[in-house]
């Protein structure tokens, strides 16, 4: 048992309250926050090099044995999750400081540490309940954050978002009952020793927690029918908020691929392929809704909020499959998905700081209207997946592993499809903002270039997805690595168990 593994956990947990007494003092806030995640990003790296072995560590909290005590669980994906979080949210974090987003509330360095805290634990945590109580932790960060700034619609779009969260979190503990009714445990490595022991007339059962559960991450993943929360949260929010928001919905995600690889899975006799069978045509209509709402636009935040729908359609359709090859393909597409949305929510503000509204409608050219058009055609390339960026690969590998499958004719078609018309619906709102603008008059009124320090943090995100392109081959080898541990999971149950199992 090593500590170092908890030590994002820890910082996080003492700096968020740590930042409340220096409340007035903005500087410090920016100075202590900057580097508190600073280091998360070399302690996170340094976790993932250390999972990279395939060592799965375990922390038990107070020394107590699972599935009794508490346990924190690094193995590969867990370590994935929490170094891709601490890379986005350093990007984030360094733009909001460069345009003073932070200035318009009191509280946001300690709701953001919050929000990091939230998020590792929930990446981290080897217990299903207390993943229920990480999801609490980082949604109260968020509904700070979600208001920040104040203003009429984002207070009207934080009720909402509040509102179904709740009951989103209602049905989790209902769901939580009703496992610890069938299996007697709520450690997930207990639950899958004991899922694969339970008798024949515990089907309906053990079929009726499965489905709760994935109801409970399908809300977390906006997956359709229940994404509705997320258009007006995205749109409505500070641009940094939703940037960071978009490792949120990635959550539900990694929920899913935990818990169904390790307790559902495809594998259990008690189950088979009902829950795979449920997830692939909710993941095509995502897919749909989310580029058809892109096509619809209205305005750039709610573009980039429907392509943060579509793509999480995209990234449920690998899911689905629940196979090592679909997997990879998602966990790459996870990780471009994230930082995608994340560039293109900052190059939003950016057009809306300048133009005083995001709205599709013709206005005189804005200040640094090369330099943003092309920020923004970069953003666009990523999220519509065309080349050279890693969108391109990441759809590319889904369509790949795929091939085989049963749905592979509605996979290739709404994937393909979709991507086309998305590729218009950005075509259709840059052509407005950007180039049909010169055909405007020019405003007199003085509009503030971007900052060096904006740009920085919004080139960290957009380098990443480069760096993810040009290291596809390398990255691909560790999510190989990675699914194969997901769907092997003797090793993560001897961990967490040891003498137990």
């Amino acid at each position: 048992m090593t500590h170092f593994m908890v030590l994002p956990l820890i910082t996080t947990a003492v700096m968020a309250p740590a930042l409340l007494f220096f409340r007035g003092h903005l500087t410090v806030q920016r100075t202590l926050s900057l580097v508190t995640t600073v280091a998360l990003v070399v302690m996170t790296a340094l976790l993932m090099v250390e999972a990279s072995s395939g060592a799965i560590s375990v922390y038990k909290m107070g020394n107590w044995d699972a599935p009794f005590g508490i346990v924190m669980v690094l193995d590969r994906l867990s370590a994935l999750m929490i170094t891709l979080t601490a890379l986005l949210a350093l990007g984030v974090l360094v733009y909001a400081v460069g345009t003073g987003w932070d200035t318009r509330g009191a509280h946001f360095h300690p709701l953001y540490q919050f929000q990091l805290f939230g998020l590792f634990g929930a990446m981290m945590t080897g217990d299903i309940f207390n993943l229920f109580v990480f999801f609490e932790v980082l949604l109260i960060a968020s509904y700070g954050l979600m208001v920040h700034g104040g203003g009429r619609l984002r207070m009207r779009a934080g009720v909402q978002y509040v509102i179904y969260n709740l009951a989103g979190s209602t049905l989790f503990v209902f769901s939580l009952a009703t496992i610890y009714g069938v299996f007697g445990t709520l450690n997930m490595a207990d639950m899958a020793v004991q899922a694969a022991s339970l008798p024949p007339e515990d089907a309906a059962l053990v079929r009726t927690a499965g489905a709760m559960v994935l109801l409970v991450f399908a809300v977390k993943g906006a997956l359709l029918p229940l994404h509705f929360w997320l258009p007006n949260t995205y749109t409505h929010a500070p641009a940094p908020v939703a940037a960071l928001f978009a490792i949120m919905t990635k959550v539900g995600a990694y929920a899913i691929l935990r818990v169904f690889t390790l307790v559902f899975g495809p594998s259990l006799a008690l189950t088979g392929t009902l829950f795979s069978d449920l997830l692939m045509p909710a993941a095509l209509f995502t897919t749909v809704i989310g580029m058809v709402g892109v096509l619809a636009g209205g305005s750039l935040a709610r573009i980039a909020s429907f392509a943060a729908i579509g793509s999480m359609g995209t990234l449920f359709i690998a899911i689905a499959p629940f196979t090592e090859e679909t997997t990879v393909a998602a966990l790459y597409y996870l990780v471009h998905s994230t930082f995608a949305a994340g560039v293109l929510f900052l190059v939003v503000d950016m057009v809306q700081s300048r133009r005083g509204t995001c709205a599709l409608e013709l206005r005189a050219p804005i200040v640094q209207s090369g330099l943003v058009a092309s920020l923004f055609f970069a953003a666009a390339i990523a999220t519509t997946g065309l080349p050279p960026l890693s969108g391109f690969v990441g759809k590319l590998f889904v369509l790949d592993a795929l091939r085989d499958h049963p749905w592979a004719v509605w996979v290739w078609g709404v994937v393909l499809v979709t991507s086309l018309v998305s590729v218009v619906g950005f075509a259709q709102a840059g052509s407005v903002v950007f180039w049909k603008a010169h055909s405007q008059p020019a405003d007199e009124t003085t509009q503030p270039p971007a900052t060096g320090v904006a740009l920085a943090g919004l080139g960290m995100v957009l380098g990443s997805i480069v760096i993810m392109t040009l290291a596809a081959g390398p990255l691909t080898a560790y999510l190989t690595d990675t699914a194969a541990q997901l769907y092997a999971p003797d090793a993560y149950i001897g961990a967490v168990l040891g003498g137990e199992e």
